[in-house]
């Protein structure tokens, strides 16, 4: 792990950064909600021309129908070297090798499936907007998930061989599964058994207590698991989007319980789920909200300043809030660290496909017209945009092998989604669309301009190796804008999966290297591989910030800040009390 020195930043725009290829991940594990950048779908014009321009590519198109022909006529002799990758787990069944029939068809989806990725990769290739890239490439990849035979119960001989074990039980209650979710769950399979969860009984119960309450947030202390406790104390901005207990989901599993033994003073914010009511809350109220949640936890615990973490979208919020410290000479925060963040949004990534200024209006008329944005409306994008694992994965095991919806905390938080109030929602847009964080002045909050380069307070940052949301490469990118020392960690898996991370997991990993430079890639190519998880990194650089150690409070909050109620408070579960 290596800290770079304060150091004038450039203004120049970066240089785009290839695009990695994002490995599976384990099903079950990625958060489709999680992330701040919500937009909404691309409009049908939109998509029907960036398709129109792939397929009629004149030489592009040509050679792919003379491929696809000979590869079609050597998979019906027989002759065709064409499998489905190894790690692809829908053909993962011996019929598809060894079944004359099933063989045939699987090799022919490969054959269609890699001629389409060659349209786009040539349409790219031609010089094409990469966000229109993106969204050819988004509804492409939709398209040939959903036809993988796979989906069907003839095409999908797990499914034909369950119904047959189960003399045709399996078939019923897929049939049950689909009407329910057909009627009840929008047309898409569930992902989860939510019923198998209480927030606060199941998840959410490291020990702690509501210490402030307003119109926008909850504070949470944590109780300390340490006879010593380290003096300033450590502030959790999670994102807006989504509840807080991903980041203290079960003991053994949980962020927050790691931190504390560790030593810290952990506070964490938990945001209010807007309603319509609240349309109006912006930037301006959720920074304010992170700089209350500072001030409550320096009351409490007596210190002059606080470090922070900000994660997802909660890292925006958190430096508009460090901007305004900035510009006003206020130094209450003393450290700052990002978890999958990303602040520049010029950088190629799948999000591309949903930036188009028509669409990113529709989308900002759409919400300003309701009041609110709702989670399902946020979380259907970055569902379709994973639509083997987010979709058909769930479609196969529910609707065709007749099983029910798994319990899994993760997916159980997922489901738990949150609003987000229609000026919010504006303003994110501008970020995502604009690029208005890393433009001086272009975006204000709480009265100040942001201008990132003024925000010299040292930095910890982390991004993801097989984020689909927030590239790592773009992650990084944050450790150029600021002007701070700033430490760079790499972590292995995804988006939320590489949040939900605790240390001892034999096959998690990251990647510490030398000061980071302009280039992530060249950081990568000498970074040093280790077993384990970015907390423990993290949690190093946040301990040499945290003071002096001081034995632990044998009570919770003070005087001016009262425990109100047991962690983990009310706004996660949607209670608001009468009295805030």
């Amino acid at each position: 792990m290596t800290t770079t020195p304060p150091r004038p930043r450039t203004s120049g725009r970066p240089r785009p950064a290839a695009v990695d290829r994002l490995a599976p991940e384990e099903p079950g594990t990625s958060a489709p909600v999680e992330g701040g950048e919500d937009v909404g779908l691309p409009s049908p014009r939109g998509m029907a021309r960036g398709l129109v321009a792939t397929f009629t590519q004149p030489r592009p198109m040509a050679r792919e129908a003379v491929r696809l022909g000979r590869d079609t006529a050597r998979i019906l002799r027989g002759t065709a070297e064409i499998a489905p990758s190894p790690k692809d787990k829908r053909f993962a069944d011996p019929a598809w090798s060894l079944h004359p029939g099933y063989r045939r068809l699987a090799q022919s989806y490969v054959a269609a499936a890699s001629s389409l990725d060659r349209l786009v990769a040539d349409f790219e290739a031609g010089g094409a907007d990469w966000r229109e890239v993106e969204q050819v490439r988004f509804v492409l990849n939709a398209l040939t998930s959903a036809m993988a035979p796979t989906n069907t119960l003839l095409g999908n001989p797990a499914a034909l061989k369950r119904a047959f074990d189960t003399a045709g039980v399996s078939v019923v209650r897929g049939l049950r599964n689909t009407l329910h979710d057909l009627v009840r769950n929008g047309g898409l399979p569930r992902q989860v058994d939510r019923s198998a969860f209480t927030v606060g009984e199941d998840l959410g119960i490291t020990p702690g207590a509501v210490v402030h309450r307003d119109e926008v947030i909850e504070v949470i202390q944590y109780t300390p698991s340490t006879p010593r406790v380290r003096q300033r104390p450590l502030v959790i901005v999670p994102p807006p989007i989504g509840r807080f207990y991903f980041l203290d989901l079960r003991p053994g599993r949980s962020l927050v319980e790691y931190a504390v033994s560790r030593g810290l003073q952990v506070f964490m914010i938990s945001w209010r789920n807007p309603t319509k009511e609240q349309s109006e809350w912006g930037l301006d109220e959720y920074a304010q909200g992170v700089l209350t949640a500072v001030d409550v936890a320096r009351e409490i615990t007596g210190s002059p300043d606080a470090t922070t973490l900000g994660l997802c979208a909660g890292g925006q919020v958190m430096t508009t809030a460090l901007n305004h410290l900035a510009a006003t000479g206020d130094d209450r925060v003393h450290a700052a660290g990002y978890a999958v963040t990303l602040l520049d949004f010029s950088s190629q990534a799948p999000l591309g496909a949903f930036s188009g200024p028509r669409m990113l209006e529709v989308a900002r008329r759409n919400s300003s017209r309701r009041g609110v944005i709702s989670a399902r409306q946020m979380g259907s994008m970055f569902t379709w945009m994973r639509p083997d694992d987010l979709i058909f994965n769930y479609l196969v095991q529910q609707w065709l092998m007749g099983e029910d919806p798994p319990a899994f905390d993760v997916l159980a938080w997922n489901a738990d989604g949150t609003n987000l109030p229609a000026r919010l929602h504006e303003q994110f847009l501008d970020i995502f669309g604009n690029n208005a964080l890393v433009k001086p002045g272009a975006l204000r909050v709480l009265g100040t301009p942001v201008h990132l380069s003024r925000i010299t307070l040292p930095t910890f940052v982390t991004g993801a190796l097989t984020d689909h949301i927030t590239p790592w490469h773009g992650c990084y990118r944050t450790t150029q804008l600021l002007s701070g020392p700033s430490t760079f960690v790499l972590s292995s898996s995804g988006h939320i999966q590489s949040l939900v991370n605790p240390p001892g997991n034999p096959r998690a990993k990251y990647w510490t290297g030398r000061e980071p430079g302009p280039d992530p890639h060249a950081w990568r190519a000498a970074a040093e591989e280790h077993t384990g998880s970015w907390w423990e990194p993290w949690s190093e650089w946040a301990i040499e910030r945290a003071g002096d150690e001081v034995p632990a409070p044998e009570t919770l909050g003070s005087a001016a800040h009262p425990p109100l109620e047991p962690a983990p408070g009310s706004y996660v579960r949607d209670r608001v009390p009468t009295r805030i």
